[in-house]
């Protein structure tokens, strides 16, 4: 299939387009490209830095600001500076309510499995439209660097990545007005800028140690045939440098007998604190000793004291690693290479601690803050066919999806999957007994349906009667080496059954092809807000009839007023729901669960209450 690239900046066919490999981070971001001479190189634009801290600012005015200037605003206007925005991306708040103490900024609760979201002033923000606005700045920073357009794009995610995670990364690589070739395990592309896995006639087992600022991952691959395969992974998501420097910063309060309450409420100090520390830290890479003051505290530290305060957390990085073999069924003779990824990785007792743990040395010749990036430039180049030594196996060229609540495209296979392929995902019921479930299958790369081709049809019979979510519907598509795809559907309490057959790919030439992806990148950012407005109209229908079932099962426990008011926001939420302002939407929404959340927890205690009544406890 022939590749077409569009011109953003003057609408016009650009015959030639570069592709580059993004590594989207929690704590920075970059992007690398390949140069002239043939070599993986990350772009500095304007002498800012490689990296690009993924951080962004909203002031008064609704203005943003993105990358090193952001940072400044940590401090100033926490409650307005975004970070850390990865650990959202495709969660719900259940999945991290454990730690929203970490965020200085709003995480909206919903009560729901819909995805989470972050209150800016009066505004509502998806992970995904804040993860686009962290890749349009590396976008913008690679155009002014390469003085040309940057359309297409390899952008990598940590190996234990889900499904609904990819996904999210992918919008949000659309939002920014890029074309997503390519969603690339992190591990994955940190082998490859070594140059591991690139003779498909070599066989390895390699361990990926990353750590990075604020999290961990270790990865156990197997490189078969130029076939990764992640065996096993495991980590910690709140393990990093930042706690070497805690740890620092902690030593120096109690050498200094200061009251650590006192300096953790002066935010000036502590972000002073925490700098030094950062900054002794990174001194004990070519000294033993680091001897500075902040005003009259003395921050004195040896390169032995250093080490032993931080060995207890390197130990349990090091358990981890110890996790991913057993979970692999691997010993440390079996592992060939270890790559350290991750700025932390510098540290000399973390690279001596892993060497003697997987009995071998590291590979560390290239610089650990820019290995992943350098690892998805080069894949960039495999997918651009440079690299003619690498076999590709063959790919989809249109996504494959279904049709969801509100006319909207669910992408199960994204294009450029390499065929043969198998994904899937779990849904469930909008309506109470709801028997039956419509499955309507599209290819296409629009945000609704009606934009795409449909290919099949089916209905899911027999569901058992069941309050709306209760049912667990497992929709598989699985595709073969000749394009041919089976979509399957089973209800798993039940064991409910279907599937079809359906050959996507017929019908349509090259040139519908690429007709259908030039669409889709004109009009990205048109889709992704219609639907941010759908998904918003989505939830709020479901929170009406949610709200509306509760007060008639449950009416006797509320008050004629608390019944009435509940009425009120209900009716403002009904009447705002045809418009087409998407943040009015879910504050409205917002508003309505605040309200009715303590209806809720007082309906349990009466439940638990009246379930305790005639049980002795023993």
């Amino acid at each position: 299939m022939a590749t077409v690239s569009i011109n953003l900046a003057t609408g016009s066919i650009q015959k030639e387009d570069i592709i580059v490999g993004i590594d989207l981070g929690t704590t920075n971001s970059l992007i690398a490209f390949i140069n002239p001479d043939g070599n993986a190189q990350v772009i500095n634009d304007m002498g800012k830095g490689v990296l690009v801290p993924s951080i962004v600012h909203f002031n008064e005015v609704g203005t943003i600001t993105v990358g090193n200037d952001a940072r400044n605003f940590l401090i100033s206007d926490p409650s307005n500076t975004i970070f850390s925005v990865k650990r959202l991306l495709g969660r719900s708040f259940k999945d991290v309510e454990s730690y929203k103490d970490f965020f200085s900024y709003k995480v909206i609760d919903d009560n729901a499995e819909s995805v989470v979201k972050i209150k800016v002033a009066d505004k509502f923000y998806t992970p995904v439209e804040l993860s686009g606005l962290i890749l349009k700045e590396l976008k913008d920073r690679a155009e002014h660097a390469l003085k040309t357009t940057v359309n297409r794009v390899v952008i990598t995610v940590p190996a234990y990545f889900n499904d609904s995670q990819r996904h999210a990364t992918r919008d949000a690589g659309k939002l920014a007005g890029l074309d997503v070739l390519r969603i690339v395990n992190e591990p994955t592309a940190a082998s490859l800028a070594y140059g591991i896995g690139l003779n498909p006639d070599e066989t390895k087992t390699i361990a990926v140690y990353d750590l990075g600022g604020g999290t961990f991952d270790v990865s156990i691959l197997q490189i078969q045939n130029g076939i990764f395969e992640v065996l096993s992974t495991n980590g910690d998501t709140f393990l990093g440098g930042d706690d070497f420097d805690r740890l620092i910063a902690d030593y120096w309060i109690e050498k200094n007998n200061l009251n650590k309450q006192e300096v953790n409420a002066n935010v000036e100090l502590t972000q002073q604190l925490r700098l030094k520390a950062e900054e002794a830290k990174k001194a004990f890479s070519i000294q033993n000793l680091f001897n500075e003051k902040i005003g009259e505290i003395w921050c004195t530290l040896d390169k032995h004291s250093f080490e032993n305060l931080i060995r207890d957390k390197i130990e349990l990085t090091i358990n981890c690693c110890r996790n991913a073999l057993s979970d692999a069924n691997l010993q440390t003779n079996q592992i060939d290479e270890v790559i350290m990824v991750g700025g932390s990785t510098r540290t000399a007792l973390v690279k001596k601690m892993v060497s003697k743990f997987f009995g071998r040395p590291v590979h560390d010749e290239l610089n650990p803050d820019e290995v992943v990036a350098l690892g998805a430039a080069i894949q960039a180049d495999i997918l651009s066919g440079n690299r003619k030594d690498i076999l590709l196996l063959d790919v989809t060229p249109l996504s494959l999806g279904l049709e969801t609540m509100g006319g909207l495209m669910d992408v199960i296979i994204p294009r450029n999957s390499k065929v043969p392929t198998k994904a899937g995902r779990q849904y469930t019921t909008s309506i109470d007994g709801q028997a039956n479930m419509k499955i309507s299958v599209f290819q296409g790369e629009r945000d609704l349906v009606k934009e795409n081709r449909k290919l099949a049809e089916f209905d899911l019979k027999g569901i058992p009667a069941m309050p709306a979510g209760l049912p667990k519907v497992d929709i598989n598509f699985l595709l073969n080496a000749d394009g041919i795809l089976t979509v399957q559907a089973i209800e798993l309490r039940s064991g409910v059954k279907q599937e079809i057959e359906v050959k996507p790919a017929y019908g349509l030439t090259d040139e519908e092809v690429e007709k259908m992806l030039l669409d889709s990148i004109a009009h990205a950012k048109d889709d992704v807000a219609q639907r941010m407005l759908i998904e918003a109209r989505t939830e709020g229908e479901q929170m009406v009839y949610t709200v509306e079932r509760f007060i008639s099962k449950n009416g006797s426990h509320l008050s004629e007023e608390e019944t009435a008011q509940t009425k009120s926001y209900l009716d403002a939420l009904t009447s705002i729901l045809p418009t087409g302002d998407k943040d009015l939407i879910l504050k409205k929404i917002d508003e309505l669960n605040e309200f009715t959340r303590p209806f809720a927890e007082r309906l349990m205690d009466v439940a638990i209450g009246t379930a305790m009544k005639g049980k002795a406890i023993e």
